[in-house]
């Protein structure tokens, strides 16, 4: 099966299908160019170590799309760490209206993404080659997304540290994890308050919601962790 062929296009659609979440053709085929363009780029510099096909179209693909249901159509985004796009531009394939800003600390990943968004003639969506902690003290982004989303990058507290001043009034911190990471979100999970279902992570209060789930076909296990603002 390659990559972008019709086969891999429908194995996106039938594992989406799975986890309640509709793909059409035309985002299938612009995840396929993201991927096709990721496997190209990542002969001459380090974007992934997921190679295989199958693999590719269910962990980075569809792994990146599950908490699309979380983030309103027209939120503004902000991916930390985004390497070779995950999660922040099939989030994008998927809801065109949102206004996407990636970041990441290495200048040729970057240069990548920029050629990702020239690709698929994306609007509203810019990539950064700055550091997480220094984007974090640039004052005209502070309080400017709604949503912060980072994939296995560091840990929830680390996160929450470098997203929180970022966040609109009431935004969400999304933080993907990978099974080996579980015992981090039964540490999280424990310190919430029964009564209220609130937690406190760096002196921020935020109301949590845990999902785990398995990967289609693979069975992989993931965790999101979403955490609001608690006003």
């Amino acid at each position: 099966m390659e990559i972008g062929s019709k086969k891999w296009e429908q194995l996106i659609i039938d594992g989406a299908r799975d986890v309640n979440i509709h793909v059409d053709r035309h985002q299938a085929r612009q995840l396929g160019i993201h991927a096709l363009e990721l496997l190209k780029w990542n002969r001459k510099i380090n974007l992934t170590a997921i190679t295989d096909p199958k693999e590719v179209a269910i962990k980075h693909c569809l792994d990146s799309i599950i908490p699309g249901h979380m983030i309103a159509p027209d939120a503004t985004l902000l991916d930390i760490g985004s390497g070779g796009g995950f999660p922040g531009i099939p989030l994008k394939i998927m809801k065109p209206s949102l206004s996407v800003t990636l970041i990441d600390a290495s200048r040729k990943k970057v240069s990548f993404l920029k050629h990702m968004i020239r690709t698929l003639k994306f609007e509203k969506v810019e990539a950064r080659h700055v550091r997480a902690e220094d984007f974090a003290k640039e004052r005209e982004v502070r309080s400017s997304f709604d949503v912060v989303i980072s994939r296995a990058l560091t840990s929830i507290e680390n996160l929450v540290i470098l997203a929180a001043p970022l966040l609109t009034r009431g935004g969400t911190i999304i933080a993907l994890k990978g099974p080996e990471l579980h015992k981090e979100t039964e540490t999280v999970c424990s310190q919430v308050d029964q009564n209220t279902g609130v937690v406190e992570i760096a002196d921020i209060r935020f109301s949590l919601n845990l999902k785990t789930y398995s990967l289609p076909h693979l069975g992989s296990q993931r965790a999101i962790i979403s955490l609001r603002i608690y006003s």
